[in-house]
C-alpha cells in the first residue's frame, strides 16, 4: 500500500464506527500516510445511563489518538443519530467541503449493504461526494446482512493491538459485543484466513482509481 495512496479519509457515520478498519488505518499511518477523520454524530441520544451525554465525543478523540490521527485532521458533526435520512443534503455538502479542502486519494465508507440508515446515507453521499477517489467499504458485522469482501488488507500483531486499545477508548460503549477483544481478534482472523495470513481486514471495492 505504499506507493498507491498519500491522503486517506474515514468517513463514518457515529463514533467508534472506525473500528471497520481501525487496523488498516493503524498500519496506513505506520507507513507515513496522512490520515484523516470524518463522524458525523455523537449519539448524544443513545449514550447509556450514567455517562455525559458528550462523552462519545471525548471518547473519540482518545481513540483518533491512540490511531495515531493529528487533532487537526478530526472532524467531528453534531448530527442527530438515526435522523441521516432527513438530514442527507446537509451531509453532502459537508462531503463536498471536506473533499474540496483535503482531496483525498482513498476513501472509507460503509458497506454498501450495511442496513443502519445512517450508515447507508453516509455511504450514499460519500459516493456521490468522492466519485473520483478510490472508494473502500468498511466491514460493520453487526449492521451487514451480507458482505462482499473482495479487498484484504493484512495486519501484524502491532496492527490489531492499536485498534483493540482504539476502540476500549469508548468506554461507554463496552456493553456492545463488537467491542470485546475476542471479537476484534476472531474477525481478524477469519480475515486473516482468507487472505493467507494471521490477521486481516476486509473490504469491499467500491471505486477504485489507478494512480
Amino acid at each position: 500500500m505504499n506507493g498507491l495512496f498519500k491522503r486517506i479519509i474515514f468517513i463514518g457515520a457515529h463514533t467508534d464506527d472506525e473500528f471497520g478498519c481501525s487496523g488498516t488505518l493503524a498500519r496506513l499511518k505506520e507507513e507515513g500516510k496522512e490520515i484523516f477523520y470524518v463522524a458525523f454524530s455523537t449519539c448524544e441520544e443513545s449514550v447509556p445511563q450514567g455517562f455525559p451525554s458528550d462523552i462519545l465525543h471525548q471518547e473519540c478523540f482518545a481513540a483518533i489518538t491512540t490511531l495515531g490521527i493529528k487533532p487537526e485532521n478530526w472532524h467531528l458533526f453534531s448530527f442527530r443519530v438515526r435522523h441521516f435520512p432527513q438530514e442527507r443534503q446537509a451531509i453532502l455538502e459537508e462531503l463536498v467541503k471536506i473533499r474540496q479542502e483535503i482531496n483525498p486519494d482513498l476513501v472509507f465508507v460503509p458497506a454498501s449493504s450495511d442496513i443502519h440508515q445512517d450508515h447507508r446515507v453516509v455511504y450514499e453521499e460519500g459516493i456521490r461526494a468522492f466519485k473520483h477517489s478510490s472508494i473502500l467499504g468498511y466491514e460493520l458485522p453487526m449492521n451487514t446482512l451480507t458482505f462482499r469482501h473482495v479487498c484484504f488488507v493484512p495486519l501484524q500483531e502491532r496492527h490489531l493491538q492499536r485498534k483493540i486499545a482504539s476502540l476500549a477508548c469508548y468506554a461507554s460503549q463496552r456493553f456492545r459485543a463488537y467491542t470485546s477483544e475476542d471479537f476484534i481478534r476472531s474477525l481478524a482472523r477469519v480475515r486473516g484466513v482468507q487472505a493467507g495470513v494471521e490477521f486481516a481486514e476486509a473490504f469491499e471495492v467500491l471505486r477504485w482509481v489507478w494512480v
